[in-house]
């Protein structure tokens, strides 16, 4: 083998070396950003979950305060309570169909 030769070994052994460490590390940050991933898809369903409970109670908000006896017209909330009853009904017509 001439000193060429074993110049360019050296040389290609250094790259592969250098390669090799880079996709360590490379690999070390894929693994890291797949944690971080985790963690953010699971926030994201803690946020959804949160979401939706908050949504389930501003709705049972909005309908205590459409029935509510506070009203200064009665009558207004006797109409009210008759179209959630008819609403109801026709949503049990539709699921019996």
């Amino acid at each position: 083998m001439t000193e060429e030769d074993r110049k360019l070994i050296s040389s290609f052994e250094g790259k592969l070396r250098h390669f090799m460490f880079l996709h360590e590390e490379l690999k070390q940050e894929n693994a890291n950003l797949k944690q971080l991933l985790i963690k953010k898809d699971e926030e994201i369903q803690q946020l959804e979950q949160s979401r939706k409970e908050l949504e389930a109670r501003y709705t049972d908000l909005k309908m205590a305060r459409t029935i509510s006896l506070y009203d200064k017209d009665i009558k207004d909330t006797k109409q009210r309570l008759s179209s959630l009853v008819r609403e109801v009904d026709k949503c049990i017509a539709l699921l019996n169909e």
